[in-house]
């Protein structure tokens, strides 16, 4: 049952040691999540971890006092959320929500922290992923405060497809504005500049890359540096 075959389709479920993926693989449960499912919001109790499959993705939304969601970052099959490095009581700090539906893995939060008291290969990758993740937050708060938003957009669409693997992202103008704290009008005009250009087209939903090299010289190099940092801290993890 522990063998890389037998695995989930998770980076990091797969980047785990033999014996210590036997240790949570019995406690392992699937789950089928829709686009939009609230998964935790703040003040809930962190009960379980989230492991998306494939192309499934998980956005994190803080809400600010003015009831506005400003998306930070965004997890999909090289990660998880949800207790990952915590203890105890888990009190959620944001919302989580399902970006891009799909199939998940779960467990206890009870069995990875017992799989962590264990073993140290398996808290040690835990660890290194936690740095991985606070990577991609530093990362997001400087992309905010200093590259403008049609690098940011192309940034973001760009983070979108390497976690999905697909050039049909499914992200509406609404969603794009709400990822980078901006009015929905700022990203409707940087979208169809994109069109305009051939860069990209739209469809109800989704945005469809045409020309990805074009995108990444609009983007910033956010999406490289964290996928750098990934390659130092667990070499092979980040979606290829």
């Amino acid at each position: 049952m522990a063998s890389d075959i037998d695995r989930p389709p998770s980076n990091l479920l797969r980047a785990l040691k033999e014996d210590d993926f036997r240790l949570i693989a019995s406690g392992l449960s699937a789950e089928d999540r829709e686009t939009g499912d609230l998964l935790y919001k703040p003040g809930d109790n962190v009960g379980k971890v989230y492991f998306p499959l494939g192309p499934s993705l998980v956005s994190y939304l803080v809400l600010t006092p003015h009831g506005k969601c400003v998306e930070t970052i965004l997890v999909g099959r090289e990660g998880a959320v949800g207790g990952i490095v915590s203890s105890g009581f888990l009190p959620a700090y944001c919302l989580i929500t399902v970006k891009y539906g799909g199939a998940f893995v779960t467990a206890p939060v009870a069995a990875i922290q017992d799989a962590k008291d264990r073993s140290a290969t398996f808290r040690r990758l835990f660890t290194r992923y936690a740095d991985c993740l606070m990577a991609q937050m530093f990362q997001a708060t400087a992309c905010n405060a200093v590259h403008s938003i049609e690098q940011r957009t192309a940034k973001w669409i760009l983070a979108a497809m390497d976690r999905t693997g697909t050039r049909s992202v499914p992200m509406t103008h609404e969603q794009l504005a709400t990822l980078m704290g901006v009015g929905r009008s700022y990203t409707s005009r940087v979208l169809q500049s994109f069109k305009t250009e051939g860069v990209l087209q739209t469809a109800r939903g989704e945005l469809i890359v045409k020309d990805e090299e074009a995108l990444m010289k609009k983007s910033c190099d956010c999406n490289e540096s964290v996928k750098a940092h990934f390659d130092s801290v667990l070499k092979g993890v980040y979606p290829d």
